[in-house]
């Protein structure tokens, strides 16, 4: 664990990590099973408020903007593989309780679900950081859904919260990992919602106070 020292405040980075294991893939199709389960029939819909929206996992019969209540999106979920490493974690989005936030609503096809919700499992659940939920989701048209989400299991480790402007700023500039930085993550995530006309102006704020801390 290192010390470093920005804008004169000391924060510590890298925290000390422990995830487990990984899921086997009996856990992971018990999970599916159990999420199925839980679901009230008709379509199934995946609700995608980050790097699903502009790199989704599966094919879809429907895109639709939309919005859930309840939750809201945050940089709250360390990531030692895809955006960070054991030694430099990055961070990823994950829905945490509270607010609100707009995304996409992807229907998944029906002749096609099987094999689309294990891809989705295996991306999103290789640690259990994040809680299958079904989510009370507003498409643009008004129409109410019942979306697939991952939200973000609080009491875990994975779990880093709301993290101080200088904290973040120091992993922005810091983490990379096997699929890129967080920083080129949080940047396509910003671009895609702008380019559907729906920015995340809270977020843009964010990184925009980061980027200046780091100057």
């Amino acid at each position: 664990m290192s010390v470093l020292e920005i804008a004169d405040i000391n924060v510590v980075y890298p925290p000390s990590l422990d995830l487990g294991p990984q899921l086997t893939d009996e856990q992971l199709a018990h999970s599916i099973e159990s999420t199925m389960r839980r679901h009230h029939g008709g379509p199934v819909w995946l609700f995608a408020y980050g790097s699903l929206i502009w790199r989704p996992e599966c094919s879809a019969v429907e895109r639709r903007r939309a919005r859930v209540h309840g939750y809201h999106r945050g940089l709250y979920l360390w990531s030692q593989e895809h955006r960070g490493t054991p030694e430099f974690p990055g961070l990823v989005f994950g829905l945490d309780r509270g607010g609100s936030c707009s995304g996409f609503a992807y229907r998944l096809p029906e002749d096609q679900l099987e094999c689309s919700l294990v891809a989705l499992w295996k991306r999103e659940m290789p640690y259990p950081s994040y809680r299958p939920h079904w989510l009370n989701c507003r498409l643009e048209d008004g129409t109410k859904v019942q979306a697939l989400g991952f939200v973000l299991e609080r009491h875990l480790p994975s779990y880093a919260g709301n993290l101080p402007d200088n904290l973040l700023s120091l992993v922005l500039a810091s983490a990379s990992g096997r699929s890129g930085t967080t920083r080129d993550y949080v940047e396509q995530t910003i671009a895609a919602l702008r380019s559907h006309a729906m920015p995340d102006r809270n977020l843009e704020a964010r990184i925009k106070r980061c980027h200046s801390t780091l100057i």
